[in-house]
């Protein structure tokens, strides 16, 4: 937009947004994501060798920490949505954040918030509950910053990126790419440079760096505020989707109208919460249409809106209604995922880890064949795959998010059936060599034997989770986008209960006789863990069937845009479009 200035030439005045903000939106994630990986790759290793809690609740504990964490983005996106907007919100939640990595390094640096080391000749004393507790409670308050931080970073991200201006059309999808680039990139930091600290030189060190990196974020994402693209909240979306449904269920008992376009239609109304363009009416779940019936009661001037709502508002929920099934099929992947930190890492702390003679590969640190796998297919794939995909479909991104998301779906199964026949071969290796029973002991085996179980998870989550972000951000109503991205977290929290659940009754149900079991406390070699790999194998593959049937039914959001287009005048005009 041009303005003259004083002396009646003009100057442009520059847009806010755009890629100059990206720096100081990224080191805020950046610095989050040092802080939960770094705790998060090795905190099996921490909770049985510092707090020495048994395997299974050890296990339990990391999911459960995992799901809560990323449960809380709920709250945070319907505080952003609502009232405090993304900027506020990310500052505040990262402050708080700051609060629980200090207490959580204090609680690993001073001796009497942890149990005493184990002696040979005793049996090694676990934590008591007041040292749990604090523990807990530093976790806790990570669990509530990341709430604030996560659903709204990637949100706020997207935000400085008009999709009204034709030459940014492609920049947001793009973003998505970069922003779990360089979350994967910061997550393989973690699981070497920190848990290489935690475990050589301690514990204080290996929380205390990222507590200071975090504390360094905040101050760089402040910085950055006069360059924001910052939406306005406009009240609470949870408020309008209950509305519609009240006044839908109040005029249950009208009869429909026979042309769609007498439904009401209140522009001045939409305006605040349509932002990107208006919803288009459909013809799916039409006892919803109801709520946008004209009754003789109703003041379409100031209309009561648990009586009356526009086709607009009622566009949202039949949107959030049409996500549902396709968001709900991404939860068993994380529980799949889950394992890598879990028994995947018990498994890899049998294993032979030395690179040389003097140095061995971190048992939390094998993660980082996920990341280098995730990071080189995101790589591959924008640079390489869209490129060539675009040619043959036609489509900008190259692929449907739903068609990547099948993708990842397709490969994680791969990756849950390999690890159950390397766990065959690793149990093998401690049979021939005598040292089934000697839980303690190194198996002269490879731990690069893991690398392929490692890998395709990485390569699954480049296609499946990030296909899964695109979606929920693309098909959300562009008002409810951080409460869509929360759903995204939401999905991880419930994937990590899944696998706390299943793991439980494995664990229980598979107990026999002379403490045999699927998932043992002390010793895997006597377990049956590939039963327990390949059983998320079988739950994958109908889930896959699941979400086949899901995407086939699909209907994408009907959405009337508006485009920046440049007229012959040389000034800005409006172009209307329909995006579906």
């Amino acid at each position: 937009m041009e303005k003259k200035d004083e002396k009646g030439g003009n100057h442009v005045r520059r847009k806010k947004g755009g890629l100059v903000t990206m720096p100081f939106i990224f080191a805020n994630e950046v610095c989050e994501k040092l802080a939960v990986v770094g705790f998060n790759a090795n905190m099996l290793s921490y909770l049985t060798t510092q707090l020495h809690m048994p395997l299974t609740k050890a296990a339990n504990t990391l999911t459960n920490f995992g799901g809560t964490g990323s449960l809380t983005p709920l709250l945070g996106a319907f505080l952003a949505d609502a009232f405090a907007g993304r900027f506020l919100t990310i500052t505040v939640a990262s402050i708080i954040y700051q609060i629980g990595m200090v207490s959580l390094t204090l609680s690993a640096i001073l001796p009497s918030l942890r149990p005493p080391p184990c002696k040979a000749d005793q049996v090694c004393q676990e934590a008591s509950s007041g040292q749990e507790a604090i523990l807990y409670a530093s976790l806790l308050l990570g669990a509530i910053g990341s709430g604030g931080i996560r659903p709204c970073v990637v949100a706020f991200g997207a935000d400085q990126f008009d999709e009204s201006d034709p030459n940014q059309t492609t920049k947001t999808w793009n973003y998505f790419n970069w922003y779990y680039f360089v979350m994967g990139v910061s997550m393989l930091v973690a699981v070497t440079v920190l848990v290489y600290i935690q475990d050589n030189i301690g514990w204080g060190w290996g929380l205390g760096i990222p507590a200071m990196a975090m504390f360094l974020s905040i101050i760089a994402f402040i910085f950055g505020y006069p360059l924001y693209r910052n939406l306005d909240p406009v009240g609470s979306p949870f408020t309008r989707l209950v509305q519609v449904c009240v006044a839908a269920y109040k005029k249950r008992k009208l009869n429909m109208v026979s042309d769609p376009s007498l439904l009401y239609q209140n522009d001045e109304l939409d305006d605040p919460i349509s932002l990107g363009g208006k919803l288009l009416h459909t013809k799916h779940i039409k006892f919803l249409d109801k709520a946008a019936i004209v009754s003789e009661e109703d003041d379409t001037k100031s209309p009561n809106l648990w009586r009356l709502n526009t086709v607009h508002r009622v566009e949202e929920l039949k949107s959030v209604i049409r996500m549902g099934p396709i968001w709900a099929s991404g939860i068993l992947l994380i529980t799949a995922y889950a394992q890598q930190s879990t028994f995947s890492l018990q498994q890899a702390k049998t294993m032979d880890r030395h690179l040389t003679n003097t140095f061995q590969i971190p048992a939390g640190s094998m993660t980082v064949f996920t990341y280098i796998s995730m990071l080189s297919t995101i790589a591959i794939y924008d640079r390489i795959f869209i490129p060539m995909a675009r040619k043959l479909t036609g489509i900008d991104r190259g692929i449907t998010f739903l068609h990547r998301m099948g993708i990842g779906f397709v490969i994680s199964i791969f990756a849950t059936l390999v690890a159950g026949f390397v766990e065959i071969k690793r149990k093998h290796a401690a049979s021939a060599h005598g040292l089934t029973d000697h839980p303690g002991s190194i198996i002269p085996i490879s731990v690069f034997w893991l690398f392929p179980q490692y890998s395709l998870h990485g390569i699954a989550e480049a296609f499946m989770s990030i296909g899964h972000l695109e979606f929920l951000y693309d098909q959300a109503p562009e008002s409810m986008r951080s409460s869509a991205s929360a759903l995204f977290w939401l999905s991880i929290s419930a994937g990590n209960y899944i696998s706390t659940l299943l793991v439980t009754l494995v664990h229980k149900f598979s107990a026999g006789p002379g403490g045999s079991n699927w998932l043992p406390n002390k010793n895997l070699n006597k377990g049956k863990l590939e039963y327990f790999y390949w059983l998320l194998t079988l739950v994958q593959v109908l889930n896959l069937v699941y979400y086949i049937c899901c995407a086939r039914m699909y209907t994408f959001k009907p959405i009337q845009v508006q485009k920046k287009v440049d007229s012959k005048g040389g000034e800005d005009g409006l172009e209307l479009g329909n995006r579906v």
